[in-house]
Formats: C-alpha cells, sequence, structure tokens
C-alpha cells in the first residue's frame, strides 16, 4: 500500500488497490475480516473529470453510487503522494453513525494526528482531524487547503466529509505508521484485531498515539516550567497524583524550601495577602486585655518576605486545591504581580502598612515560585477565569497504566484498563476529566486491591452517577460498578 501512495501513476489502479487491500487479510488482519470491508476504486479513464480515489467502505453499500459510513481513503494527486484520509461517505453516516457518533473515534484520531505532527512534521503540519466527525456542514479548515494545494480537487470535492488526513512526506516510515494506525483503528471499530504475530507491532503503534491521548507528566516538566513561568498550575482528574507530586518537588528539587497551604470556599483575601485582623493586648495600666485591629501579612506576602531574605535561593509557595476558592476575590490586586514575562518588577500599593519589607507596596521577588493544583473533576467549584488563566502555565497529568503495572495487581490493571477504555469511548470533553486516577487501582496483592476498589472507587463512581456526571454512558458505568461488585 505504501508503494500505491507513492505511486504518481493511474495505470492498473483498481487492480494494484485490489492486490494491496487482499494482502492485509492472513497477514496483518484475520481473513475474516475481509468481509467487514469492501474496495471502491474507480478506474479513471481520459477525459474524466471525477476525483479519483480508493476507498475500504462498509460492504452494505452498493457497488457504485454515493456511498455512506466511515471509509479509509487514498487520494491520488498530481506530483505529490496520494492523501490519505479518513472520510464519511457522501451518503450519510450510517450504517456507521454508532462508531462515528462516539466521542472516542473522534478523540483517537486527533490522537494520531497530533502524534504524527510532533514525530514527523518537522514544524510543519502533515496531519489534520476534525474534533467531531458528524458535522459535515463543517468544510475543512481553510489554512489546510491553501497549504496543501496539491490535493485541491480533494478537498473541494470532499472537504465536508474528510475527518482526518495525512500527507505523506519523503519519509516513508513517516506514512507506514500512519497507515498502520488508521488501518488498526478503522478494523478494530469493526470489531477485529491484528494477528498475533503483529500484536507487539500495535500495541506499540498505539502507544505512541496513545500518549497525545492522556499524556504523561514528569515531575522534571513541572519543575522546568516553574523554572521559565514562575506560576503553574497542574491540573487532572482525583487520584492522579497531583497533591503528592508538588509535595516532592517542595522536597526534592526546593529542598524544602517553601511551604504548602491549601484554598477552600472561605479563603478569603486577607488571608492570603492580608488585611486587619483582631490582636490581643492590655490595656491602660490596669493590665486589662483588649483587643484592636491591625494588618496582619497573608500567605503571599510571608511567602515573598521570606523569598525577598535570600534571593539567591528558590523559594515555593504550593496552592492545594488552588480552584475551591474565588480567585478573583482572593488576588486582588494582587494578581498583576502574577507576571512572569516583565522588563522590570512590578509592584502594587497595599491598603495597609505590613512592615517589613515591602510596608505598603508589594512585589514578587524572581526566586518566588507558586505551584497550584487543581481537581479538574471538582464541579462545585467555578471555573478559573480569563485573566487568571493568562497568569499561570497549566499542565495536565492524567491516569497512568504505567503507575498501575508496576505497583499494583493484575485485577487494578484490568480494572484501570477497563473503566479507562470506558471513558475515553464514551465520555465527551467535560466528563473525561471525571476519569479515576490511577490511585484507586493500586494494591500489590488482589485482596487488597478488592477492597480498595470496593471502598474508593465504587462511591466515587456512584457519586457521578447520582450528580448526573456521567448520563451520557450511565450504562456502561453502572454494568463495570457490577462486576466491582462481584469480586
Amino acid at each position: 500500500m505504501t508503494d500505491i501512495v507513492y505511486s504518481t501513476t493511474l495505470d492498473s489502479w483498481k487492480d494494484r488497490n485490489e492486490q494491496a487491500l487482499a494482502a492485509l487479510f492472513g497477514s496483518r488482519y484475520p481473513k475474516r475480516a475481509e468481509k467487514s470491508v469492501t474496495l471502491r476504486a474507480p478506474d479513471m479513464k481520459g477525459g474524466d473529470t471525477g476525483v479519483p480515489y480508493a476507498a475500504y467502505i462498509h460492504p452494505s453499500n452498493a457497488d457504485s453510487g454515493a456511498y455512506g459510513g466511515m471509509s479509509f481513503v487514498i487520494f491520488p494527486a498530481d506530483n505529490a503522494p496520494c492523501l490519505v484520509a479518513m472520510v464519511i461517505g457522501t451518503q450519510g453516516l450510517a450504517p456507521d453513525e454508532a462508531i462515528l457518533g462516539r466521542p472516542g473515534h473522534a478523540r483517537k484520531m486527533q490522537a494520531i494526528s497530533t502524534w504524527l505532527n510532533r514525530r514527523f512534521g518537522g514544524g510543519a503540519q502533515i496531519a489534520w482531524a476534525k474534533h467531531d466527525p458528524t458535522r459535515v456542514e463543517i468544510d475543512l479548515p481553510e489554512p489546510i487547503q491553501r497549504a496543501w494545494p496539491s490535493y485541491e480537487r480533494a478537498f473541494k470535492r470532499y472537504g465536508r466529509v474528510l475527518y482526518a488526513i495525512y500527507k505523506p512526506s519523503d519519509d516513508r516510515r513517516a506514512t507506514v505508521f500512519a497507515l498502520t494506525a488508521m488501518l488498526d483503528i478503522m478494523f478494530e471499530e469493526r470489531g477485529h484485531a491484528t494477528m498475533k504475530e503483529f500484536q507487539d507491532n500495535a500495541g506499540d503503534v498505539r502507544s505512541e498515539w496513545f500518549t497525545h491521548l492522556m499524556p504523561l507528566t514528569a515531575r522534571e516538566e513541572v519543575v522546568d516550567l516553574l523554572e521559565k513561568r514562575r506560576y503553574v498550575v497542574i491540573q487532572g482528574p482525583p487520584g492522579t497524583g497531583k497533591t503528592r507530586m508538588a509535595r516532592q518537588i517542595l522536597g526534592l528539587d526546593y529542598q524544602g524550601h517553601g511551604q504548602s497551604i491549601q484554598f477552600h470556599p472561605n479563603t478569603t483575601y486577607e488571608n492570603f495577602v492580608g488585611g486587619l485582623a483582631p490582636m490581643l493586648e492590655r490595656e491602660g495600666g490596669d493590665g486589662t486585655l483588649g483587643f484592636r485591629f491591625a494588618p496582619k501579612p497573608g500567605f503571599l506576602i510571608e511567602a515573598a518576605a521570606i523569598a525577598a531574605q535570600n534571593p539567591t535561593q528558590k523559594y515555593l509557595l504550593h496552592i492545594d486545591e488552588i480552584n475551591r476558592a474565588d480567585l478573583g476575590k482572593v488576588l486582588g490586586e494582587a494578581i498583576y504581580l502574577f507576571e512572569s514575562d516583565t522588563d522590570s518588577p512590578l509592584e502594587v500599593t497595599l491598603a495597609y502598612d505590613f512592615g517589613k519589607p515591602f510596608f505598603r507596596k508589594i512585589s514578587l521577588p524572581d526566586n518566588l515560585h507558586v505551584l497550584g493544583t487543581m481537581n479538574s473533576a471538582d464541579r462545585s467549584i467555578a471555573i478559573l477565569d480569563v485573566a487568571v488563566r493568562r497568569r499561570f502555565a497549566f499542565l495536565s497529568i492524567w491516569p497512568s497504566s504505567r503507575v498501575v503495572e508496576e505497583n499494583g495487581c493484575n485485577l487494578g490493571v484490568k480494572a484501570f484498563q477497563e473503566l479507562t477504555s470506558i471513558f475515553i469511548e464514551h465520555a465527551a470533553e467535560e466528563a473525561l476529566s471525571l476519569v479515576p486516577g490511577h490511585s484507586y487501582f493500586l494494591g500489590k496483592h488482589e485482596e487488597q486491591a478488592r477492597i480498595k476498589l470496593k471502598t474508593t472507587l465504587v462511591p466515587l463512581l456512584s457519586e457521578y452517577l447520582a450528580q448526573g456526571y456521567v448520563s451520557g454512558f450511565a450504562e456502561p458505568i453502572r454494568a463495570y460498578l457490577q462486576w466491582l461488585e462481584s469480586l
């Protein structure tokens, strides 16, 4: 098939594609998979103004005319390799509406596209995937059409139904990866896995693009970003080790120079920045105790003061559950200070004199870094506003199968894979952030894992159901819970 992609002739177009398709069965895919697709590769005769293509389509489609459903297609072009694409037939979504409408299918194609661009693009875009394949009223983005003029005819005719495309370069190895990934997905959706002798290869390819579906974030990446941006938030589903990572960074990378605090709905500007607080003092000469209000520094002023004392030593302020407070109110005018890219230090004037070293004007020393952690599944709080998001760099932490495999047992690994697969396949974007993290599946022994699953994971998923957070795929979650309860 790779030879066809790089071919510049339409001679024996149908015959060559029939041979390429036949070669897939009994080798990479089982013979029974042959019944799940049929080839549509019309021979283009002289004077024919149509767009040539070769498509693997659902066998329920007619032998000619418009077809429907999911298809794998290559489009030959003048003086360029064939465009490789996943396409919805112009007849509509049927008979693959269930596949094409499932969030997981689009999610996988987007991950494959991202992987191909980052690994093989060399700074150029060589792949693209539509956010929602079913939106056939949306045309291919104009920047793509302008950047890939060799495929203008295909774009004009089929731009609205293309939902994943790859432009081959001179790197044939990249094209083999792209063909393999797309075909594996198509046959998997049709219910056919690769043959046993190709399962390791299929697993390796899947692992490559899956890292862009739920990317891993190492501690070193967070530390590096803190060095560059100073103000960072790590976000992710519950149980992914966000707080643990932040504490490791504080202890190992900052040698304990810093402190951890936790935000909650009652956290105020006075707690974090500073404000008036009652102070106990003796009044008059009779020793009578009384109260007066005096300026008291909050966590931010205290951290800045400590950092200012030793400019050569990095100081970390870790804010756990940073999104549980109303950050706009908690930060107040101090939000102006959280700018990492400035030519000169920024300072704001405070309402009160807080004494040395800032008095009424505060600035944040360059060696003060702020690391927030936030649970992306917490629906009890408001979304961070744009002003806050602009000033902090954000990194996401996702559940890690590697952590479960290294620190769990077979039961934990199975439970993790099953539940993660349910979320990837069925969860909409806002629900994907609810996928439970790897900590729910850890346990060196089967009994330990079983108890943890029943006492931590079952209540969490039950709460998701009760609150309607997973209403779009409630039945798969209920089936999973029934399996957990049977353990």
